[in-house]
């Protein structure tokens, strides 16, 4: 498994989607996921950890930066 430097979580207002962006060196991938613009910070932490998960990456200790 890989593993993630750093995970983002912002909400794209144009998709009207949550946008999360997985960087692992000099590689950024973004994934959107449907959670609602005002769903609470809980729900979306577990969002981005199920889509590090779906990508292959390990989801233990990385922290997930929310940006609204």
């Amino acid at each position: 498994m890989m593993r993630a430097d750093r995970v983002e979580a912002s909400w794209d207002s144009e998709k009207k989607k949550w946008l999360v962006r997985i960087q692992a060196g000099e590689e950024v991938i973004r994934r959107y996921c449907d959670a609602p613009k005002d769903a609470d910070e809980q729900r979306i932490r577990a969002a981005a950890q199920k889509t590090l998960v779906d990508d292959g990456y390990e989801s233990n200790g990385v922290q997930v930066a929310i940006k609204r």
